[in-house]
């Protein structure tokens, strides 16, 4: 089995192309399961955000698993292999635990060690695992990550003074509005993205923060925490009305802001500039709404132009990130390959027991009048000879299994002590 990865991130494609390709809830549970239809993956894990497009597999092997997988891609929006094809990248093996080692730790993230990764990487295996498409290799993989991405957030300064993707957005508008206590903020949407907005514009003493989202009640909960107002989603337009600024996170799978809408309420404004920067992949706000009069619109590939003031305190931090990655991705790598030659070694220590309880029997049965005391005695010094003989052949498969040797030396054991049915004679 081979551990791959096909994927897409903010460096290799445009949002325009993300949020086709963009899964969550139950359309992301049946790729799950579709994926692990294929005799040739083994399991599967979908790590879906804003800013990646990832699918880890265990799989048969790494050329038959990438074809699988960019071809799933390909096909789940009828986007052809050549338009996709530029946009991907393919790793395998020991690359594929390091990347996702880096994802988990933020040394991945458009804004170096942003909090939200290691969250959304612990709900991705959360996800396939309730489908039952995880097995040992992702289960323990995963796990790591999330260790790792802890111990990257406790044991260094990654994540200290850290931007995330909302914040990045707040300073967006602090840049384009200047003083944003004479700034109305609207947010549309009510999930983690658009809390952090609203905190991030709380911190710059925003004027007003109204929340709009599809289910009130979590619009009202916001409002309460950051003395805030709330408007019916059947609003919406006419809160563009007196909006600034417009930040929006909905998680919707199409626009919820359109062109002609946004036109429509322009005579309203009297030439006031109106502000939207749209967080969500895909995205809430319609391409040409940018193209209005008096209308700027930015999206979340227009983040990486904003300047993150903590970055330079951050890339020390990283380095050391990168230390604790490395460690993390020995721990696993040896766990991996030490994996491949367990049966060996468990069907090894078996059959050398089997004969040493036999002889041990065959012993007693001759030695009339030990005790019991006596005859444990017996049996215990045949299995402490056992472990004393098998002890160095398992520590060498070992290392040899971590040298990416261990099939080999697993054939070869098979074969001089007869396991898995090759040469016995009893």
């Amino acid at each position: 089995m081979t551990l791959i990865v096909v994927g897409m991130n903010h460096r290799t494609a445009p949002v325009a192309l993300r949020e086709q390709l963009a899964l969550s809830g139950e359309r992301l549970r049946t790729a799950l399961d579709e994926l692990v239809q294929d005799s040739g993956i083994h399991e599967a894990v979908i790590l879906s955000t804003c800013n990646r497009l990832e699918v880890y597999a265990d799989a048969i092997d790494d050329v038959y698993g990438w074809h699988v997988l960019e071809q799933y891609l390909a096909d789940m929006e009828r986007v052809t292999l050549a338009e996709l094809k530029p946009s991907l990248y393919y790793l395998a093996g020991e690359e594929v635990v390091t990347h996702l080692l880096n994802v988990a730790s933020g040394l991945d993230s458009m804004i170096l060690g942003e909090p939200q990764i290691l969250g959304q990487v612990n709900c991705a295996y959360g996800e396939a695992h309730g489908v039952g498409v995880t097995g040992p290799v992702l289960s323990r993989l995963f796990t790591q990550a999330v260790h790792c991405g802890k111990r990257a957030r406790t044991e260094t300064d990654i994540s200290r003074h850290t931007t995330s993707v909302s914040h990045a957005a707040v300073k967006l508008a602090q840049r384009d509005l200047k003083d944003l206590t004479k700034v109305n903020a609207l947010i549309v949407g009510a999930g983690e993205m658009a809390e952090l907005a609203a905190n991030a514009l709380s911190k710059y003493h925003c004027q007003s923060i109204t929340f709009i989202n599809r289910t009130h009640s979590r619009a009202e909960d916001l409002a309460s925490q950051y003395n805030g107002l709330t408007r019916s989603w059947h609003l919406l337009l006419e809160s563009l009305k007196t909006a600034d600024v417009v930040i929006s996170s909905t998680g919707a799978p199409h626009p919820v802001i359109h062109t002609e809408e946004v036109n429509l309420i322009l005579p309203y404004r009297n030439g006031r500039p109106l502000l939207f920067i749209d967080i969500a992949v895909p995205r809430d706000v319609e391409e040409g709404v940018g193209e209005l009069p008096t209308v700027i619109s930015y999206d979340i590939d227009d983040l990486n132009r904003v300047v993150d003031e903590n970055g330079s305190k951050r890339a020390e931090s990283a380095r050391a990130a990168a230390v604790i990655v490395e460690q993390e991705a020995e721990e696993f790598m040896i766990w991996l390959h030490s994996r491949e030659v367990v049966p060996v070694i468990v069907e090894l220590r078996r059959r050398v027991a089997d004969i040493a309880g036999a002889e041990v029997s065959q012993a007693l049965n001759r030695l009339d009048g030990l005790t019991k005391q006596e005859q444990q005695i017996v049996d215990r010094l045949a299995h402490r000879i056992v472990n004393k003989i098998l002890h160095e052949p398992t520590t060498r498969l070992k290392e040899q299994a971590v040298e990416g040797n261990g099939e080999l030396y697993g054939q070869i054991l098979s074969e001089l002590f007869g396991l898995n049915g090759h040469g016995r004679n009893d």
